[in-house]
């Protein structure tokens, strides 16, 4: 990696770090700094813990974290101590913007549709970063500053291993809280199940394999020297 690549992509991550803490806090604490109409029935934020339970959460902090780490590795080759960075730091990064770029796509491409307020009512608040700036951020900086030519093929199915898990957790969750055959919105906050629970048979393949397809993507950009 070129030395102003890296020191941009050691600013870059730093900053998505930063951005990971503060929406969270905010979350966490109910803080809100934009205030708009009140038509909205899935805001997908809620204080205190309750908020691990989105994947956006999930996403974006394990973005975050993995930023700072590979930002501290990234130091560590300017110091001089290593030639390049390891391989499974790529990898984890890759599985990490993998996974907030798939939050990104659901919610301009399905939530923000189906949303009584729309895609503007989830970019507001801790939101706005999570749904928008960190994710775009994470993916622009990974294609553009944090080339690796040692990031095989195989690596790209390890992108799909955060919406897996995730999926797990969510169509237990469902199971758990079905009542005469339904689900409350409560408990299924992204609305997948809503016409049936046999949905789920539809909506998780779509989104692995939409989560792969990003994953793929993400990957050949990230191999190609020049995108312009």
């Amino acid at each position: 990696m070129e030395k102003n690549k890296i020191k941009i992509s050691i600013s870059i991550n730093i900053f998505i770090f930063f951005l990971m803490i503060i929406a969270s806090v905010m979350m966490f604490s109910g803080f809100k700094f934009m205030h708009g109409n009140d038509v909205n029935d899935m805001t997908l934020e809620t204080k205190s813990i309750g908020m691990l339970r989105f994947f956006t959460v999930q996403s974006n902090i394990f973005a975050g974290i993995i930023s700072l780490v590979f930002a501290f590795k990234q130091i560590q080759i300017l110091k001089g101590k290593y030639d390049e960075i390891p391989v499974k730091y790529y990898v984890l990064k890759l599985m990490a913007t993998t996974a907030v770029g798939l939050t990104f796509l659901v919610v301009f491409g399905y939530l923000g549709l189906i949303a009584k307020g729309g895609i503007l009512s989830l970019l507001m608040n801790s939101n706005l970063f999570f749904h928008l700036i960190i994710p775009v951020t994470s993916i622009l900086s990974f294609i553009l500053f944090e080339k690796s030519s040692n990031m095989s093929f195989k690596y790209t199915f390890y992108g799909i291993i955060p919406s897996v898990l995730y999926g797990i957790y969510y169509i237990g969750n469902i199971l758990v809280h079905m009542e005469n055959g339904k689900v409350s919105p409560l408990y299924d906050w992204y609305w997948f199940v809503q016409n049936g629970v046999w949905s789920a048979l539809i909506v998780a393949p779509m989104i692995f394999l939409i989560s792969y397809l990003i994953s793929l993507i993400i990957w050949k950009l990230n191999k190609k020297k020049r995108l312009f």
